[in-house]
């Protein structure tokens, strides 16, 4: 175990504890997308000393991202997110081992994975990732934001009764909305990608089942609603 002062403030809870840091510095996370969501979320969990995350994005950083992809400066603007990243997390906490993946290689990277954080911002990518994580039987934290919406599910493919994204959307999604299109509030990509690392934390630790539930934010009430999730039994993802 590296020095336990930096992790002081979460080793004290009594639900993480010294065991639970070590069990946290002997996970891996993939989180694919470095955006909005997935750079608080990649922030969050590389502060809370996982072993191991993995990332994906081929993207380059532009400076419409800086007004919520907080990963970032005005000084990496042209830079390819995932070199952007790995800097930042690295002087964040360098005893965090970062791999870097391209998107052929998230299928073998899934298999190897304790968690997946899905912080895409498009259906193709996260109907591919429900049915990779499906497959694999690794759970699977889904985020989503827009204007002042926000939508976080955790779907627990270690559970054969759990529900998919594809059950949520079983149609494949509506035509899909943009940031760029509809616009954003900053801080809504913030509290979600925050919420994917708490879920993310709290799979990992064992502690509260936030799985097979669909929790929605509305940020101009400041609002949660939690929605309960089934399995659709005639599912293609239910192995």
């Amino acid at each position: 175990m590296n020095d336990l002062s930096r992790y002081s403030r979460q080793v004290v809870l009594r639900e993480v504890g010294v065991n639970g840091q070590q069990l946290l510095r002997d996970s891996s996370a993939l989180i694919v997308g470095l955006g909005g969501l997935g750079s608080v979320a990649a922030l969050y969990l590389a502060g809370a000393g996982l072993g191991k995350l993995l990332l994906c994005d081929r993207d380059r950083v532009d400076a419409s991202n800086l007004q919520r992809q907080i990963l970032y400066s005005r000084a990496d603007v042209g830079r390819l997110k995932i070199e952007a990243a790995c800097e930042r997390l690295a002087s964040l906490n360098g005893d965090v081992a970062l791999e870097t993946l391209a998107p052929e290689g998230i299928e073998a990277a899934i298999n190897t994975a304790d968690v997946v954080l899905d912080c895409t911002d498009n259906f193709p990518s996260r109907f591919k990732l429900n049915e990779l994580c499906a497959k694999a039987c690794k759970p699977l934290v889904s985020g989503a934001a827009i204007r002042f919406e926000g939508q976080l599910a955790v779907f627990d493919f270690r559970k054969s009764d759990s529900p998919c994204y594809a059950c949520l959307y079983p149609s494949g999604g509506e035509a899909q909305e943009t940031c760029e299109e509809a616009g954003i509030l900053g801080p809504v990509a913030g509290v979600i990608g925050s919420a994917q690392a708490l879920a993310s934390l709290q799979l990992l630790l064992g502690l509260h089942d936030n799985s097979g539930k669909l929790r929605l934010w509305n940020a101009r009430t400041m609002e949660w609603k939690t929605l309960n999730l089934k399995r659709d039994p005639q599912c293609k993802n239910h192995f």
